[in-house]
């Protein structure tokens, strides 16, 4: 039983494959005589309580407002180390991806808005379908295995980077509630001690998770969403230390397998419990759920491929490695896959409204989600069907 688990830990779309099942328990557990205690568990209330520092709340709210800082602080670590020596270091190498992915967050909304631009409340979720999921993507993306060209598996992490990137600022923006300047002041102190810390070279990790805990607090009490304080902090935190070390990627390489395997199941399964009891498919095909799954299904491809095409046509950009047209329109369908991001945003979007609009909103990233992962898939095999086997994945 242990080595099978070992070998399933060491397959690419293992951790895509535990969100599938996470989110699949939570859906089976939300419409079975089982609703009463999933719904139990997310509702149970946990306190942390130091000296004037009271913190109260469920554990789906500690799970998306908490661990998903976690998750955050691992973007923010992958996003730094990309644009310092990675695939997005320096302008020819940054271009293509950040081409696609603007045109993947752009096209999104406005298939989005198109359904919803007359309904005021609908309309505030015009971000659920611009966002991609990067484990569900690169999941499916290796069940191809070494048909996989290196630059293509490169492209689509560098795009689904930028694209969080986007979702981040996104949540900063229009998706912030009401300021606390004492509490943002706070923030910035806890800002300028990490700045300093970078500047003189403190490689400890552990100071910056401490004093990233403390911006953490900060954030959540001034109104802007307190997971943003895991990218900042993943920001700070150096690439080289003293004597040979490598602050950033140990902390990349402690924390990834807790987000794998961890975080982001538990996530599935704290908000992937939708009753289904009352939907009907007229419900299904309203202006919020069919927003979501065009933006996704039908906005993605179209933004991603069409960006990319056009400044290939225009001369901005140089296409990378051995990627051809149609490898791009194939991950560009991949990239539909919302789901982590997506409900994130939604739960954002539609916070304190009625269920109703959690309950189809997250239908529509669902059913979305799953038509953007089998499509792309078949797509991409099909494209990679004649593929020289001479750049593959290592």
């Amino acid at each position: 039983m242990t080595h099978y688990l070992r070998q399933f830990l060491k397959l690419e779309a293992s951790g895509g494959i535990l969100l599938i099942i996470a989110a699949l328990i939570a859906m089976v557990m939300a419409n079975s005589p089982l609703q009463a205690a999933y719904e139990g568990f997310l509702h149970l209330p946990v306190v942390i309580k130091i000296a004037a520092l009271d913190l109260s709340n469920s554990l789906a709210h500690w799970i998306n407002d908490g661990l998903m800082a976690i998750f955050f602080l691992v973007i923010g670590l992958e996003v730094k180390k990309e644009l310092v020596e990675g695939s997005l270091a320096g302008r020819d190498k940054a271009m293509f991806p950040v081409v696609a992915a603007i045109g993947g967050m752009i096209l999104p909304a406005l298939v989005y808005l198109i359904f919803n631009m007359d309904d005021a409340v609908t309309r505030t979720g015009w971000a659920i379908p611009a966002a991609t999921d990067i484990a569900f993507a690169l999941g499916v993306m290796a069940l191809l295995g070494s048909r996989v060209p290196t630059s293509l598996k490169a492209f689509l992490m560098a795009l689904a980077i930028i694209d969080d990137l986007g979702a981040i600022i996104i949540i900063a923006l229009f998706y912030t509630k009401e300021l606390s300047m004492i509490a943002l002041a706070g923030a910035a102190v806890t800002i300028v001690i990490m700045a300093v810390m970078n500047w003189r070279g403190v490689g400890n990790n552990l100071a910056y998770i401490i004093i990233g805990a403390i911006l953490w607090v900060f954030m959540l009490k001034s109104g802007v969403h307190a997971t943003l304080a895991g990218v900042i902090t993943g920001f700070f935190i150096p690439l080289n230390g003293t004597e040979g070390s490598k602050p950033l990627d140990s902390l990349i390489h402690q924390l990834h397998p807790w987000v794998t395997y961890f975080i982001l199941p538990l996530f599935a399964f704290a908000n992937a419990g939708v009753a289904l009891a009352g939907v009907t498919l007229n419900s299904l095909i309203g202006i919020l759920p069919m927003g979501i799954m065009l933006g996704l299904v039908a906005g993605k491809p179209l933004g991603i491929f069409g960006f990319c095409w056009v400044a290939l046509k225009t001369g901005l950009v140089k296409m990378p490695g051995s990627i051809q047209l149609k490898h791009i329109f194939s991950v560009s369908v991949l990239c539909g896959i919302g789901f982590t991001m997506s409900i994130f945003i939604s739960s954002l979007a539609f916070e304190g409204l009625s269920a109703e609009y959690i309950t189809y909103s997250r239908l529509g990233i669902l059913i979305g989600s799953t038509i953007a992962a089998v499509l792309g898939y078949f797509l991409l095999k099909l494209s990679l069907a004649k593929h020289s086997p001479k750049e593959v994945l290592k």
